[in-house]
């Protein structure tokens, strides 16, 4: 085996090796990004121009862009026509979020190449959704080129989303770390919704379960500007809540989740608070400086999250502790951010991350986080049940 090569290969990489039937003579539409991208860094635009030519007739993308270039939520990215193709690119992060039918005129498939990062308030997924329902009412298919989930496929964590929650960050009842890769939930989400799509996927080769992104043996490519490395995706299924707060989640920082913080913190109380609560990660204290978002150009006081037990870290788990500790030491300095948060403006940003206002209620009344997380266990289970059916790998 050459020792070059990735232990993986992403759908986008098998397509060298063959050809799938059913996109010869199809005009085609790709939704990607930057993560996009062959082991050898060919993005797939290029890569679907060279295998399919004169195929190609439109271009979309997710939030941040086509380029990743747009840094936080609700900052919407324009449409445009791609100066090497000469196609249209459609921005599903603008005026709209879903897919109109003119945007899909132009083709007959849409190739989705887009890296997930397996959290229940990542954007893509429902992209990708909007994407399978127009399809679906216009009679186009779907080609989910799939690649890893970077924090594997075992670990499943979190409450399922309850209805009066639902939300782009959350558009139907899964948990906070859904444990599948992006074709997998692509297929569960267009059965279980009853889209109906025509949907192929085109799955990787040499992807374990048990796989995080640092096993893969690929680059890592930040999918937007926030994760900009594997440890970033490992502490967001639990660090993203923190967006529904007052408190930094490190955005405008080098460590965007993997810090976080405030002016107010009490960090040394607080360090005592969680003494021996969270042992697959080692709480280091730390001030830092914002250059954007909260607290833009004001010291925070806060923590870096080091794991260093990954397969026992409950990153949602562990971040509501966190929480909730930070509420009860900083009764006059904490805050739940208001509304507006993803075209939200009504509801509290924190119920929509979290998916239940009854959970935020319990962490209000300082309700045990160990205790909340055993009321979950049944309907997580039967989440994970249901979605084996459309596990393509195994351990």
């Amino acid at each position: 085996m050459n020792k070059n090569l990735p232990r993986v290969k992403t759908g986008l990489d098998t397509l060298y090796d063959n050809l799938p039937g059913c996109l010869k003579g199809k005009r085609l539409g790709l939704l990607a990004n930057p993560a996009s991208v062959t082991h050898q860094f060919a993005h797939a635009k290029d890569v679907i121009a060279q295998l399919f030519p004169g195929q190609i007739c439109a271009l979309f993308s997710p939030q941040h862009g086509f380029f990743a270039e747009k840094q936080d939520n609700m900052i919407e990215s324009g449409h445009f026509r791609d100066p090497d193709l000469n196609i249209p690119v459609f921005s599903l992060y603008s005026e709209t979020r879903i897919p109109t039918a003119d945007m899909f005129v132009p083709i007959d498939t849409l190739i989705i190449d887009i890296q997930d990062v397996g959290t229940r308030v990542y954007t893509f997924i429902y992209t990708i959704s909007y994407c399978l329902e127009t399809a679906a009412k216009l009679n186009k298919s779907v080609v989910i080129l799939d690649r890893p989930n970077p924090v594997g496929g075992l670990q499943v964590e979190g409450n399922i989303l309850e209805q009066d929650c639902t939300s782009f960050v959350g558009r139907y009842p899964i948990p906070m770390r859904h444990g599948m890769t992006v074709g997998e939930i692509t297929a569960y989400i267009n059965t279980t919704q009853k889209i109906g799509c025509d949907l192929t996927v085109i799955p990787m080769q040499g992807w374990s379960r048990d796989m995080y992104w640092q096993d893969t043996g690929l680059v890592w490519i930040p999918p937007s500007p926030n994760l900009p490395t594997p440890l970033s995706t490992m502490v967001y299924p639990g660090q993203v809540i923190f967006e529904g707060t007052n408190l930094s989640e490190g955005r405008g920082t080098t460590l965007p989740f993997e810090q976080f913080g405030a002016p107010f913190m009490d960090i040394y109380t607080l360090k005592q608070r969680i003494k021996n609560r969270l042992n697959d990660i080692v709480m280091r204290p730390v001030c830092f400086q914002p250059t954007s978002g909260k607290w833009q150009n004001q010291t925070c006081k806060g923590f870096q999250i080091h794991v260093i037990n990954r397969d026992e870290y409950k990153p949602y788990l562990y971040s509501l502790i966190l929480l909730q500790e930070i509420m009860r030491v900083h009764p006059d300095g904490f805050q739940f951010k208001a509304p507006p948060y993803e075209y939200e403006f009504e509801r509290l940003p924190m119920d929509l991350i979290l998916g239940s206002r009854k959970l935020r209620k319990n962490l209000e009344e300082m309700n045990d986080p160990l205790e909340l997380e055993k009321a979950w266990q049944e309907p997580l289970q039967q989440f994970k049940q249901a979605s084996q059916a459309f596990y393509i790998y195994g351990v």
